[in-house]
């Protein structure tokens, strides 16, 4: 294995070219509903994988969404490198905010979650000696719970010695665990009717589903660390008509696989309020949780690792946000999270990233990825 000095070296003196790719990563646009630009967003991505690793990947199209993966090796992975190029930005954002750089500040859509972490991603993997035994699979459709890419990202990972996800870190932290997540849609049906000439007639969607809302927020645990949170919601069709339906989507996390199982029971036992309404549960895109126990080695991997390369002490923690390493830690692969770039306001105007954290970052990667499954 490189020496940490050497290795520190090496990618600190890469740092003009990971701005290059960082540009060019951030200026091609990737929305995770548009499928053109995420075709386009591959080829670059793709391209810039190429340049730096020297391979091309495979493309694997599943649900018109292009995933790309990288094999080294004959054998089955001992680790798996794990990052997604979907933002959460529409087309044309980037003509109002484009890719900009103050001092050691990048800003731009997309640019800490998670395009600064595919550039960490590739030149940790520019500067390992051997690439055998390396897998990277990086998705096109993260930043909506995965539906096309949950079975590669878990036959790709299974078996393997470890896991590493490349998602952005707020001040140098990794996550060392996340909270199980479960998408529902839950739907009213009423009757319409005119509401200045028989209201009486109707059955009120709206009244049925604000009473639905009401006991879908109390679900929630504080104590538990579970969240049942009602979000988007409308009903109704005109402002002159008793509304027929109505809907709202429930966003479930918690550490605790139980209760995810307890509210998933609660949302489908949900009865109607008014008479005549009915009430429907539908479930969505879910991941499970991704205990600390499931991080624990690789974190204290990670911990002597960045005090060879920097001197300095690496933190953990918990967090409520899900990522890909969820999945790969419910088929039973160790996972360590938050490797990508360190940075902030992630999904919000002012994205950040500390360009100083790239070269940073891409040492701890490559010495992580060049000892899981080895002599640890």
């Amino acid at each position: 294995m490189t020496a940490p000095d050497t290795l520190r070296a090496g990618l600190l003196a890469a740092a003009p070219q990971m701005l290059d790719d960082l540009a060019e990563l951030v200026g091609t646009e990737s929305p995770s509903a548009d499928l053109d630009a995420l075709a386009r967003c591959a080829d670059v991505v793709a391209a810039v994988g190429e340049r730096r690793i020297g391979r091309a990947p495979e493309r694997i199209v599943v649900g018109d969404r292009p995933h790309l993966r990288w094999c080294f090796g004959d054998g089955p992975p001992r680790v798996v490198l794990i990052g997604h190029y979907d933002t959460v930005w529409p087309r044309g954002t980037i003509a109002r905010w484009p890719f900009s750089v103050d001092g050691d500040r990048a800003t731009g859509p997309g640019v800490v979650d998670m395009k600064g972490g595919l550039v960490v991603l590739f030149h940790a993997l520019a500067a390992l000696d051997d690439l055998d035994g390396v897998a990277v699979v990086i998705n096109a459709d993260e930043e909506i719970g995965s539906p096309t890419s949950t079975a590669l990202i878990e036959d790709t990972a299974r078996g393997a010695a470890g896991a590493l996800v490349l998602e952005g870190s707020s001040a140098g932290r990794l996550k060392v665990a996340r909270k199980g997540i479960a998408h529902y849609s839950v739907r009213v049906t009423g009757r319409a009717s005119h509401a200045g000439n028989a209201p009486h007639r109707g059955i009120n969607a709206g009244v049925e589903l604000s009473h639905q809302i009401l006991r879908i927020a109390a679900l929630g645990d504080a104590e538990r660390g579970t969240t049942v949170t009602p979000t988007d919601a409308s009903a109704g069709t005109t402002s002159n008509t008793v509304p027929a339906v109505g809907r709202v989507s429930v966003d479930v996390r918690s550490f605790d696989p139980a209760e995810l199982r307890r509210v998933d029971a609660a949302l489908h036992a949900l009865a109607p309020v008014l008479p005549g309404a009915a009430v429907r549960v539908e479930a969505g895109p879910a991941r499970p949780a991704m205990p600390e126990a499931a991080s624990a080695e690789l974190f204290a991997l990670a911990q002597r690792l960045s005090q060879a390369l920097t001197g300095r002490a690496i933190v953990g923690e918990a967090v409520g946000g899900g990522s890909d390493g969820n999945l790969t830690a419910g088929v039973g692969v160790r996972t360590l999270d938050g490797l990508g770039a360190i940075g902030g306001n992630a999904h919000a105007e002012g994205e950040w990233i500390e360009l100083s954290s790239l070269p940073e970052r891409a040492a701890l990667v490559s010495s992580l990825a060049g000892a899981i499954g080895r002599a640890e």
